[in-house]
């Protein structure tokens, strides 16, 4: 019954998506930004030494991507250059915490929760929300030509 539209469509479950992927991007770095030292050492289920660690850079840079993120749901299509720029924020937000923070406080199931769901898991929605925003584009440029 149900057919294939002879056109990308952009569904507005991805706009959902990108919403809560914002939402949940803004909301764990608030966490760091305001409570880093005691969400680190819980993070370390505290075993971990906290000498340098940059909580309030990270939450901070978090929460400029969870807004870009929040913001691109708006007009995907238009503003694909904002998923773009959320999908390479949540690589660097991983690449930080793995190499700023887990040899301090250590690989265990707290830090991979953080480490997996809260950056990694993220990452393959957004790839399939900028691979059919792009679909989309490419078709409404070529339709209009």
């Amino acid at each position: 019954m149900d057919q294939k539209a002879p056109f990308p469509i952009f569904p507005m479950h991805f706009r959902g998506l990108l919403l809560l992927a914002g939402m949940y991007t803004i909301a764990w770095s608030a966490f760091f930004k305001w409570f880093g030292p005691t969400l680190v050492n819980w993070l370390s289920m505290g075993q971990g030494s906290f000498d340098g660690l940059s909580a309030s850079y990270y939450g901070t840079f978090g929460l400029l991507v969870g807004l870009v993120i929040f913001v691109s749901a708006f007009y995907p299509v238009s503003w694909i250059y904002l998923i773009g720029i959320g999908i390479i924020g949540k690589i660097l937000l991983a690449l930080w915490f793995s190499f700023g923070f887990l040899p301090n406080i250590g690989w265990n199931k707290r830090s991979g929760f953080h480490l997996i769901f809260n950056e990694l898991v993220w990452l393959v929605p957004m790839v399939l929300i900028i691979l059919r925003a792009n679909a989309v584009k490419k078709y409404l440029i070529q339709s209009e030509k």
